[in-house]
C-alpha cells in the first residue's frame, strides 16, 4: 500500500510553492524575507525578555562575523551544546549565514558521549553553557575543535525564575569569549557574503543510537525548507502565532518544528530553558501560546500538575505530539480535562522531523484490529508505502515496514555511505517501523520491527499491550518488553509507573489486560517503577528495560 502526496501543493513561509522546485534556496533567504516583512515583530521571548526580528538579525550578523574571525566558514560543523535559550536561535542563524552547519549536541552528554560525536563530525567549534566550560575543554582536548565560546542562560531575561535557574552566579567565560560579549564587540558587522544552496547541510543531527552507534543525519537546507513549509501549511502555523519550544532544540523535532518553523514565519518563539512542567504551563498562559509539538511524556507531565486547567490552554489552536504514538486513552483524558485535542505526528531524524500528522480539526481514527491510534496522513510531497521484506508494496490494510521518500528525507549519514545505501536504498528510507495504511490514507504504527515479542510462536506487538494498560485510570506510563522464557521462548513483561496519589496492584493490571487482550498477549508480570527510563526526546527506552535482569538498575537517561 502506498500513499503518494508528491504532487500536492502547499505554501512555504514566504508564500512560494513547496517541494523540490520551491523558490527559496536557503533558510537564510526565507529568514531575510521574514525580517523585511515585519522587522519590529517579536521573534523571541524568554521569560520577561523579548527580541524583535531586527534585533535577532543584527545579533546573528555580529555573531556570524565573530565566528568567521575564528576561521569558521562554509561547510564547517559547529556544535550547539545548549538548552532551549535564545542564544540557540542566534547561533543557528549565525552559522547558516556563514554556510556552516549546526551540530546539535545533547547538553546532558558528558565525556565520551560528547567526544564521540565531535570526533565523528569533525566539528571546528562549540558553543556551550558557561557552567560546562571546564569539563568541555577537558573532554575536547586534542580534538578537531579549534574554539570554544560560552554563554549564560541568565542573559536575555531578568526574572531569574528559581525553578529554572538554580543560581544567579555567572561562571568565567570560555577562552574564545562570551557569546553576548562577542555580539557587542562585533556589533554592526556582517560576515562575508555567502549564498547557501538547498544542498548545503543546515543541521547535522545524530540519531539516538538505538540500532547501533549514533549516526549523523545530514539535514540540508532543502530538507528543512520542505518540512517547515509543509508543516506550517498543514498545521496552520502563520503570522501572529506563538510557538512554545517544548521539545529540546538539539533534537530534530525541536530544531525544525519548534525553532525553525517559528523563525521562518512571522511568529514568536517562546523559550523556557530545559523543559519543566510547571514553567511550561505558566508560559502557555503568559504568552498566549497557540501551537507546540512535544513528546507525550511532556503532556503527561502537564496533565499531572494539579493546578493545570483549561484556562492555561485557552489560546491554543493545535497541540501536536511526536516521538512516540499516543495511546487513545491518553488523548481522551487530556481533552476531557483541558478541552484540547492532542494531534499525533510522526517523523524521524532522517526525515528532518514531522512528515506524517493528523490534520488540525480532524480526529485520528483507531485501527480496530490492533487498537492503535493513527499517526495521521502523509504531509505534502511525501510518498509513504508499506512494504514486505523484499521491498514490494503490500495491499491496503496489511502490515509491513513503513518506507518513506520525498524532499524531506536526508541524502544520507555523515561519512557512512554504506549505511546510507542499506537504510535508504535509492533514497527510500526504510524506517524499521511496522505500519498499516488504510484505504483513506491513514497511517497506523503497530510497533518497531525489533521490539516484536514471540510467545509460543504467536507475535505480540508491545504497543497493543501498552495501549490496553493505558486505559487503566491509575497508569501514567507503560512499556512492554519480551523476556526470555524457557517454556514459551519469550514472555510478556510490563513496566508501569502510576499517577500521583493513585494505586494499582500487579494482579489488578494483569486482570485488567485480560479483559481486553488475547491471553497470550497479556503481561505475565508487572514491574512498577517510579519513572520509566526515557531519551531526552521522551521516548521510553525499552532496550534498557530488557537489560534490567542482566545488568541491574537502569542507568540515568542521557540521550
Amino acid at each position: 500500500m502506498a500513499v503518494d502526496d508528491s504532487r500536492r501543493t502547499g505554501t512555504s513561509p514566504d508564500g512560494s510553492g513547496t517541494g523540490t522546485d520551491a523558490v527559496p534556496d536557503s533558510l537564510v533567504a526565507v529568514w531575510k524575507t521574514r525580517v523585511a516583512r515585519n522587522p519590529d515583530g517579536t521573534a523571541l521571548r524568554f521569560f520577561d525578555g523579548a527580541l524583535s526580528a531586527q534585533e535577532v538579525d543584527a545579533a546573528s550578523d555580529a555573531l556570524a562575523a565573530a565566528f568567521e574571525a575564528r576561521g569558521t566558514g562554509r561547510g564547517d560543523r559547529v556544535g550547539v551544546y545548549l538548552q532551549n535559550i535564545p542564544q540557540y536561535a542566534l547561533v543557528l542563524l549565525a552559522l547558516w549565514k556563514l554556510g556552516a552547519t549546526a551540530l546539535g549536541l545533547n547538553p546532558m552528554y558528558r565525556r565520551q558521549e560528547l567526544r564521540r560525536i565531535i570526533d565523528d563530525s569533525g566539528a571546528v567549534g562549540i558553543v556551550c553553557a558557561d557552567s560546562d566550560v571546564h569539563e568541555t575543554l577537558g573532554t575536547l582536548a586534542g580534538s578537531t575543535v579549534r574554539w570554544v565560546v560560552s554563554t549564560s542562560a541568565l542573559d536575555y531575561q531578568s526574572r531569574n525564575d528559581p525553578r529554572v535557574f538554580m543560581t544567579t552566579e555567572r561562571h568565567a567565560a570560555a577562552p574564545d569569549g562570551d557569546l553576548v560579549a562577542l555580539i557587542g564587540e562585533f556589533e554592526g558587522r556582517s560576515p562575508s557574503p555567502v549564498e547557501p544552496t538547498r544542498d548545503d547541510v543546515a543541521f547535522l543531527t545524530y540519531t539516538s543510537g538505538t540500532t547501533g552507534p549514533p549516526k549523523g543525519a545530514m539535514n540540508t537546507h532543502g530538507n528543512v525548507l520542505s518540512v517547515v513549509a509543509t508543516c506550517a501549511s498543514w498545521m496552520g502555523v502563520g503570522d501572529g502565532d506563538v510557538v512554545l519550544a517544548v521539545a529540546p532544540l538539539f533534537h530534530i523535532t525541536g530544531a525544525v518544528v519548534n525553532a525553525t518553523i517559528s523563525l521562518l514565519t512571522d511568529t514568536t518563539l517562546v523559550l523556557t530553558g530545559r523543559f519543566h512542567p510547571a514553567v511550561a504551563l505558566d508560559a502557555f498562559a503568559e504568552h498566549g501560546v497557540t501551537y507546540t509539538i512535544g513528546s507525550i511524556t511532556a503532556y503527561n507531565a502537564l496533565y499531572e500538575l494539579p493546578q493545570a486547567g483549561p484556562e492555561h490552554f485557552a489560546s491554543v489552536k493545535a497541540l501536536y505530539s511526536g516521538g512516540a504514538p499516543i495511546p487513545p486513552a491518553t488523548v481522551e483524558r487530556f481533552q476531557e480535562r483541558f478541552g484540547v485535542y492532542l494531534h499525533n505526528g510522526y517523523g524521524m531524524t532522517e526525515t528532518t522531523s514531522a512528515v506524517i500528522a493528523v490534520p488540525p480539526g480532524d480526529r485520528a481514527p483507531v485501527h480496530l484490529p490492533s487498537g492503535t491510534l493513527s499517526i495521521g496522513k502523509p504531509l505534502p510531497h511525501l510518498t509513504a508505502r508499506v512494504v514486505d521484506p523484499h521491498g514490494d508494496p503490500v495491499p491496503s490494510g496489511e502490515q509491513g515496514e513503513l518506507e518513506l521518500s520525498g524532499p524531506q528525507v536526508v541524502p544520507g549519514y555523515w561519512g557512512k555511505p554504506e549505511v546510507t545505501r542499506q537504510t535508504m536504498p535509492d533514497g527510500r528510507l526504510r524506517t524499521g517501523d511496522v505500519a498499516v495504511i488504510d484505504e483513506e490514507g491513514w497511517v497506523y504504527l503497530v510497533d518497531r520491527l525489533k521490539d516484536q515479542i514471540n510467545v509460543s510462536g504467536y507475535k505480540v506487538w508491545p504497543r497493543e499491550v501498552e495501549d490496553a494498560l493505558y486505559e487503566h485510570p491509575s497508569v501514567l506510563e507503560a512499556a512492554v518488553v519480551g523476556q526470555p522464557d524457557a517454556y514459551r521462548g519469550e514472555t510478556v513483561v510490563a513496566y508501569v509507573s502510576l499517577k500521583a496519589g493513585l494505586h494499582a496492584t500487579a494482579e489488578e493490571l494483569i486482570a485488567f489486560s485480560r479483559e481486553r487482550l488475547a491471553a497470550y498477549k497479556c503481561p505475565r508480570e508487572i514491574r512498577f517503577l517510579a519513572d520509566l527510563p526515557k531519551t531526552q526526546s521522551g521516548k521510553i527506552r525499552r532496550a534498557e528495560l530488557r537489560r534490567i535482569d542482566v545488568a541491574g538498575p537502569i542507568p540515568p537517561s542521557k540521550d
